[in-house]
């Protein structure tokens, strides 16, 4: 099957996966863009993983107002170097990721961000309305994992669907990203000002 250029941009709007590798990627699956997605998501994952112990001390810190200026972000992206840093590409990410926490208003970066204490009172929150339905205790347990996992979704940025293309998170989007601009990067502290709240959401790490 011959392989097209829009078969390739459509791959790498997909991915993020580099031109050169969407090619590969469909030439060894002769076409199939399933197939070609299913590889390159594996190799990127290998990449991630890779790259993840690598210090990212650079970076920047993005701002984003909504219009008529009633939502303001501030958002810590890093990255491994100042080149990075200044990629197009890269900042294009963390504007995205600044627009949207503007609209998702996320508490936490992530699950370990979240203070034990709080994740203890919504378990035990959600078991008591789980008991309360008399369902077996194995059911019930479920029931209780299966909430707590929705409320993670909810409050914390990576695992939020990503607000530009639900279809993805913000942790697949960092993926892709670092795949792409072959470095480790990470979403550090983030603030979220909104009028007529007196102390604003903020959240991510204190370092």
């Amino acid at each position: 099957m011959a392989i097209t250029a829009d078969m390739v941009k459509q791959l790498r709007e997909a991915t993020g996966a580099a031109v050169l590798d969407c090619k590969k990627a469909l030439d060894q699956f002769g076409g199939d863009m399933e197939k070609a997605k299913a590889f390159l998501a594996e190799k990127g994952l290998a990449t991630v993983q890779k790259k993840a112990g690598r210090a990212a001390r650079e970076g920047v810190i993005e701002t984003y107002a909504h219009p008529g200026g009633r939502v303001g972000v501030m958002v810590e992206v890093n990255c491994e170097t100042d080149f990075v840093a200044r990629n197009e590409k890269f900042l294009t990410f963390a504007h995205d990721v600044a627009l949207h926490i503007a609209f998702h208003n996320p508490q936490y970066v992530d699950v370990a961000d979240i203070p034990g204490d709080v994740v203890e009172a919504h378990r035990a929150e959600f078991l008591k309305e789980a008991k309360a339905s008399g369902k077996p205790d194995n059911v019930v347990e479920k029931i209780v994992e299966g909430k707590l996992d929705k409320f993670f979704t909810e409050v914390c940025l990576l695992r939020q669907p990503f607000v530009k293309d639900d279809k993805m998170t913000i942790n697949d989007l960092l993926s892709a990203s670092i795949a792409e601009m072959k470095e480790n990067m990470r979403i550090g502290r983030f603030a979220r000002f909104e009028l007529d709240n007196e102390a604003g959401d903020d959240g991510g790490d204190e370092d």
